[in-house]
C-alpha cells in the first residue's frame, strides 16, 4: 500500500494522460469484440465529436489543476477535513476516502445537475449521445467540466484528502466511467457480482435511456452503494433501453459540436416521462 501511495504522490500528468487514453483503447477494443448494441454508426466520427468534448475536459482540468493541489496542501497542513481529524491506516484512509470523494465529486454532482435547470443544460450534452460507448464517458460540455471541479474541490476538503488520494480518486474515476460506459456485452451472472461493489455497464446504461422515470436513475460513477443508499437505483433489461435524451434526438443536434455546445444557453429541455 505503501508503494502506491509513494506513485501517486509523484504521478506526473503525462502518466495520468496515459490512464485515459489507455482506458479508452482497451474498452474500444472489448466492445468492438463482444458489443452489446451493434450500432448502425460511423465509431470514429462518432468517437470524434467525444473526443473532442474529452480535450476540452483535460484543458479545463489542467487549467484548475494548481487549485486543487494548492487545496489539499490546505487542508493536510491544516488539519481540516475527516481524514485528518481520525489516523486512520493507510488502507483505510484510501478505501473511505475514496468512496467519500465518489459521493461528494461524482454522485452528488450529477444528482444536483438533474435536479437543477441551469445545471441541467450543461449535462445535457451527455445525454444527448444516442450511441453510448466508452468515449461517451468524456462526452462533458466545458462549463460541466468547471462544475464537476467545483464539487471534487468541496470534496477535497470535506473529506480532508492528501494530494495521493485526490490523484487515486481520478484515475479510478476515469477508468470506471469509461468501463460503465462501455458498449460491452458482460455476462449477467459478472455484471451481478461486480454490481455489488462498483458501477456496472449494465447499470449505467439505464440511466442514459430517453425518457424518465430512467434518466434519474443510477448516478452512481465508481461505487454502487450511493444509487441504493439514497434509493436512486434501477435495475431493467438493457436491451429495451433507447439512448439519448427525447427532446433532442435530432442528428443536426447531438451530431455538431457547434450547436451542442450552445444547448446550454437556450431554454430548459427536460425528458418527458415514459407513458
Amino acid at each position: 500500500m505503501e508503494s502506491i501511495v509513494n506513485y501517486f504522490e509523484t504521478i506526473p500528468s503525462s502518466h495520468r494522460s496515459l490512464i485515459l487514453v489507455g482506458g479508452i483503447t482497451i474498452f474500444w477494443l472489448i466492445e468492438s469484440a463482444v458489443p452489446l448494441f451493434r450500432f448502425k454508426y460511423t465509431k470514429w466520427k462518432h468517437a470524434g465529436i467525444n473526443i473532442f468534448f474529452t480535450l476540452t475536459t483535460i484543458v479545463v482540468n489542467f487549467a484548475l489543476a494548481f487549485i486543487l493541489v494548492a487545496t489539499s496542501d490546505w487542508v493536510v497542513a491544516n488539519g481540516i477535513g475527516i481524514l485528518q481529524l481520525i489516523e486512520l491506516p493507510i488502507w483505510v484512509m484510501a478505501i473511505g476516502g475514496l468512496m467519500l470523494l465518489d459521493l461528494i465529486g461524482a454522485y452528488l454532482p450529477h444528482l444536483v445537475e438533474h435536479k437543477t435547470p441551469v445545471l441541467w443544460r450543461f449535462h445535457l450534452v451527455h445525454h444527448t449521445d444516442q450511441h453510448v460507448d466508452t468515449t461517451t464517458a468524456n462526452r462533458h460540455h466545458p462549463g460541466e467540466s468547471v462544475i464537476r471541479f467545483v464539487f471534487t474541490t468541496l470534496g477535497v476538503i470535506i473529506v480532508g484528502a492528501p494530494m495521493w488520494l485526490v490523484f487515486l480518486y481520478q484515475s479510478l474515476s476515469v477508468v470506471l466511467s469509461q468501463f460503465n460506459h462501455a458498449n460491452i456485452n458482460l455476462p449477467i451472472g459478472i455484471d451481478r457480482a461486480l454490481r455489488t461493489v462498483i458501477v456496472t455497464p449494465n447499470m449505467h446504461r439505464v440511466h442514459h435511456h430517453y425518457q424518465l422515470p430512467l434518466t434519474d436513475t443510477n448516478y452512481g460513477n465508481i461505487f454502487s452503494v450511493w444509487d441504493r443508499l439514497f434509493g436512486t437505483y434501477a435495475a431493467v433489461d438493457n436491451r429495451e433501453l433507447r439512448y439519448g435524451v427525447d427532446t433532442h434526438m435530432d442528428e443536426r443536434e447531438h451530431q455538431h459540436i457547434g450547436t451542442m455546445l450552445k444547448i446550454p444557453f437556450g431554454g430548459k429541455r427536460r425528458p418527458t416521462t415514459e407513458g
